[in-house]
């Protein structure tokens, strides 16, 4: 159960896996369990068991005016301010708010994420939600990369891969980890104010066999229990002073040098003032 000191969580896991039986599924279910019995609340979106809608399109605004021209952005952006959505939008809205650790479950295909799951963050993440938030005008491009409506809250991927994990290190074939999943953990994740914590990587997943499961599960379940404490990675944030006033790093900064590695501060930031996990919208927050 439970330590009495630890904060009791509350977590979002966004699955992507069509098979039940799968690796990913009985990863799943690891987690969900161990979650559970820690004490924590955990809501699960299974998007392949949902069935859910992964074109963002024109159908995601119902009250948009028959014949109007789409601007997706545009469209979003009236919706979601004025509550007009479509409604599985919405109920995936109030789970993202809801939560205060978001888990994000899929296996790499094609270096990516499954379309599904791409189709969840083309729908979910709105403009005024996602993006589009805070004050832009002089040096400040609004409310993003370390900033934003997401603020307070943690998330980590939870990935399978079928290749070695030599084949994703610093000079695999494949391309480092760090650098495939950088679209998803800072251009998705950080950008609208989470914090990102290293993900939790299985390689070689269709080659696994039974026996390999266990010490998998614990390697899992000892990561799910350090979520509170773990280090995220320590991106820049844009609006601290590192970037100049078209965003690009500044020359004092990791000179000469180019790559996804240059958003890395040298040293993990201060820790932040607020508390953590968030109290819910409106709630008094004590002084550090």
């Amino acid at each position: 159960m439970n330590d009495g000191d630890a904060p009791r969580m509350k977590v979002l896991l966004v699955y992507a896996h069509p098979e039940p039986g799968s690796l990913n599924g009985a990863l799943r279910d690891a987690a969900v369990s161990a979650l559970r019995a820690a004490g924590h609340e955990v809501r699960v979106s299974d998007l392949y068991a949902m069935g859910w809608k992964a074109v963002a399109d024109g159908a995601d605004f119902p009250a948009r005016p028959a014949g109007e021209r789409l601007f997706y952005a545009d469209a979003s952006r009236r919706a979601f301010a004025g509550g007009a959505q479509a409604p599985d939008v919405a109920a995936e809205q109030e789970k993202l708010l809801w939560c205060d650790t978001l888990l994000v479950q899929f296996p790499l295909w094609w270096f990516s994420m499954p379309a599904i799951l791409k189709g969840w963050v083309d729908r979910v993440f709105a403009y005024g939600l996602a993006y589009g938030v805070g004050p832009h005008g002089g040096k400040r491009w609004g409310d993003r990369y370390g900033e934003g409506k997401l603020s307070g809250r943690r998330a980590m991927l939870i990935v399978t891969a079928g290749g070695r994990e030599p084949h994703y290190g610093p000079r695999g074939v494949n391309g480092p980890i760090d650098d495939l999943l950088f679209p998803i953990h800072h251009g998705i994740l950080f950008y609208p104010g989470m914090a990102v914590l290293p993900p939790f990587v299985v390689y070689q997943a269709d080659r696994l066999a039974e026996r390999d499961f266990p010490p998998l599960r614990a390697a899992l379940e000892a990561r799910l229990a350090a979520l509170a404490t773990t280090a995220p990675i320590p991106y820049r944030t844009q609006n601290g002073g590192d970037y100049d006033d078209q965003q690009v790093l500044a020359a004092e900064h990791a000179p000469g040098a180019r790559g996804f590695a240059i958003h890395l501060a040298p040293e993990p930031p201060a820790p932040p003032r607020r508390p953590w996990p968030p109290g819910p919208p409106g709630a008094a927050r004590p002084d550090p």
